[in-house]
């Protein structure tokens, strides 16, 4: 049996990175038995030497780069190859050398030049990673949305944006292949040009303006979120450097992990978790929370800091994201990437056995986090069925989170929040931006499990600063309002369910009424109705709670790469425990109502112009099946129609009276139904449809519905097919029934 060399062995570990356990090691090289002691030797040799490092059971390659990195260009080779080398670098071993993949639209670049790229490793090449530029460091041009129209000289650019009034020259040779009437994006370039004309250069052809890849960039403009940063903020975000371990405390052998979607475009949380060897408390857990400390980068009244304050949050959209920071931080510097040392906000917290948390502990640190891992993979693992990476993290990771969240399920059922069911959609786009699918998100219990830990790392920050008399933003979420309560107990009792009425409202009641209804044909409407009934959530100086998660105090703590709300609230943990001259300041404090009052409102903003792009994308997905039929569920009733939610896609849908039937039909406010004027059929919430799209505009978003059968019966609208003459719900046994429903409501008060 041939002992491996050591030059073999960093070769294996080059080559096969997520089987770098010492037992993967042996198995590959054969070796067994009183050999492992001499593997084992020349393991440490070389972890000695500086060539691995020793996580738990692993041996890693430590000369990683994370995924984004700043670069600065070396050159060309003879063979015209642009390479370029990292500014940041923590390996012990030489730079590795990127090799740049550029587009067509990408600006040139010479010896020198700082760019900010995205990097994938490769293998058997004479580079380490390719890299494909994101953008050049220090160079901020203004970008451009319009519609590009051909002129004699090359074209103009007439912006969307309907506040913009100015239009852009575009000389012959920056046209890039657009033609007339196409939605491009351009940029500013050189002096002005004919006529006065600020120049342009078009980067990006984005085709039809009514196209999908088109839709998100509308929306952004449409609602004035802000997608291009001041000159003046990218370059203090490109003069920021890695934060020093300092006065931190080091994390960076505690084995976090960040759990995210598998598309993420950053990792700003990270958890670990164990059982408690406190006496004291048995069968108890400990769960640590790290966030990144956004703090130490963007600092009270910066370019950065205004800018931040001003978007209020981050904007995503299928297929982009507006972030409020720029990449150089959200990418980069305050995102938790594998492998690399990251400067962190984070919270112990200590469990006992049934999920109440019991104490907690804030630190300023310095974490590495040991693996990027997606929900669908570590779901897997627990499921039994772990890849590669999630195998040698199961004891020690991924088992002890999950009896830490088992544990808190026990709690919250205590506590009770608000259980709503309602599927999210999720549009699945192809890479030319074209709609592929629209289908619904699943939720696994690795989505669960982040979310509690954050809900329980949140309710720590607003305790904390509490305590400690710091001022802070909190979340709040106050109760629905008796009229709302009076809508929602209407749609259930025209359902069939009761929600009682002459008590103080707790979300266990309103969990009652879901659980009733869970499993029935109602229960899509009544988890629609309860949603609508509640108030929107804010953020506010004074602390009015939290009614949907039925906790007393509660703040934002967990993304301040995304939310300014978190970002206050780090400032006030910083400034509460010493921590730095980066706190909380008098000016933050004098402005905390106004500056609440303003991140709720761009967080309304950012919600609305998602949903109206979700919206434009499930148009766009259905235009070329106008004509086809889809079953459904009544989903609202208006004055002018009735709104219908399709089954296979969740779109929401308008059949306008005219299209209802041959009849006409009546608003019955009282009891939100149509009624019928010849049959007395009914049209309520709830009840099954069959329609026919009729029409589908992806510029606003607009399904336009023809009502064929309700409830399996044939309206009088489209093909006569013999399903039966149409209902004949008569509107007294409507009133009828309701009466007799407020009736046991009346008995079982009593």
């Amino acid at each position: 049996m041939k002992m491996p060399t050591k030059a073999e062995v960093l070769e294996w570990i080059s080559e096969n990175p997520t089987l770098t356990s010492k037992r993967d090691i042996a198995k590959a090289f054969g070796i067994k038995g009183a050999a492992r002691i001499d593997l084992k030797r020349l393991l440490r040799e070389l972890e000695a030497e500086g060539h691995l490092e020793k996580r738990k059971r692993s041996y890693n390659d430590p000369d990683r780069l994370p995924p984004v990195s700043v670069l600065k260009i070396l050159g060309q080779t003879v063979d015209g190859d642009l390479l370029a080398e990292p500014l940041e670098w923590h390996g012990k071993g030489p730079e590795p050398v990127i090799f740049m993949i550029l587009r067509a639209s990408d600006p040139a670049l010479g010896e020198g030049d700082k760019l900010l790229a995205r990097l994938t490793e490769v293998q058997g090449e004479d580079w380490q990673y390719q890299g494909r530029l994101i953008r050049k460091v220090g160079s901020n041009p203004q970008r451009i949305l319009g519609v590009f129209r051909q002129t004699a000289e090359g074209g103009r650019i007439v912006p969307v944006d309907k506040g913009e009034k100015k239009e852009w020259f575009v000389p012959s040779g920056a046209i890039n292949g657009a033609k007339d009437g196409e939605l491009v994006e351009a940029e500013q370039s050189g002096p002005r040009g004919r006529m006065g004309l600020q120049r342009a250069s078009i980067v990006d052809r984005l085709g039809d303006p009514s196209a999908p890849k088109a839709v998100s960039l509308i929306a952004i403009h449409q609602h004035g979120i802000p997608d291009a940063f001041p000159d003046e903020v990218i370059a203090q975000a490109d003069e920021a450097k890695p934060a020093p371990l300092g006065k931190r405390e080091d994390l960076r052998d505690m084995p976090l992990v960040t759990i995210d979607p598998a598309d993420a475009r950053d990792h700003d949380d990270a958890c670990f978790a164990h059982a408690d060897d406190d006496p004291k408390n048995p069968g108890g857990h400990v769960v640590w929370v790290a966030i990144a400390d956004v703090a130490h980068y963007v600092t009270p009244g910066s370019a950065l800091d205004r800018e931040a304050k001003k978007r209020g949050n981050s904007s995503y959209f299928p297929d982009r994201v507006v972030p409020m920071l720029p990449d150089r931080l959200s990418g980069d510097l305050c995102s938790l990437h594998e492998g690399v040392p990251r400067a962190c906000m984070a919270v112990r917290m200590q469990l006992d056995a049934k999920g109440h948390k019991i104490s907690h502990r804030f630190v300023r640190g310095m974490m590495r986090s040991v693996a990027s891992l997606n929900y669908e993979e570590v779901q897997d693992a627990k499921d039994g069925n772990p890849n590669e990476r999630c195998a040698e993290l199961m004891d020690e990771v991924i088992a002890p989170l999950y009896a830490a969240y088992e544990a808190t399920q026990i709690a919250r059922k205590e506590r009770a929040p608000l259980e709503l069911d309602l599927p999210e959609r999720k549009v699945v786009l192809t890479e030319d931006g074209k709609v592929a699918s629209i289908n619904f998100r699943d939720r696994l219990d690795a989505h669960k499990l982040i979310e509690e830990f954050m809900v329980l790392a949140n309710v720590a920050a607003a305790e904390e600063l509490i305590a400690k008399k710091s001022p802070l933003l909190f979340r709040v979420h106050e109760e629905p309002s008796p009229e709302k309560l009076d809508s929602l107990r209407e749609v259930a009792r025209s359902a069939g369910f009761v929600l009682a009425k002459g008590q103080v409202l707790h979300t266990q009641h309103l969990n009652k009424l879901l659980n009733d209804a869970a499993g029935t044909e109602e229960a899509e409407l009544i988890n629609l109705s309860t949603l609508r009934s509640m108030t929107q959530a804010y953020y506010a100086p004074s602390n009015f709670g939290h009614f949907g998660l039925a906790l007393q105090s509660y703040a934002h703590f967990t993304s301040p790469i995304r939310r300014y709300a978190d970002l206050i609230v780090h400032r006030s943990l910083i400034a509460s425990h010493g921590w730095g001259d980066d706190g909380i300041t008098p000016q933050d404090i004098e402005n905390l109502e106004q500056t609440g009052g303003h991140i709720s409102d761009t967080e309304r903003r950012s919600m609305v112009a998602e949903r109206d792009t979700t919206d434009r994308y499930m148009a766009a997905y259905l235009s070329d099946r106008v004509g086809n039929e889809f079953t459904g569920k009544v989903s609202g009733i208006a004055r002018f129609g009735v709104f219908v939610k399709l089954d296979e896609t969740g779109a929401d849908g308008l059949v306008p009276m005219r299209e209802l039937g041959r009849e006409y039909f009546k608003y019955d406010q009282e009891n939100n139904i149509l009624v019928g004027s010849e049959t007395g059929m009914t049209i309520g919430l709830g009840q099954r449809v069959l329609v026919r799209l009729s029409e589908a505009v992806p510029v606003t978003g607009g399904i336009a519905l023809e009502l064929l059968e309700i409830d399996g019966m044939k309206t009088g609208k489209g093909p006569q097919r013999g399903r039966g003459k149409p209902t004949k719900r008569k509107y007294g046994a409507s009133k009828k029934k309701a009466a007799k429903t407020k009736r046991k409501v009346s008995r079982k008060r009593r």
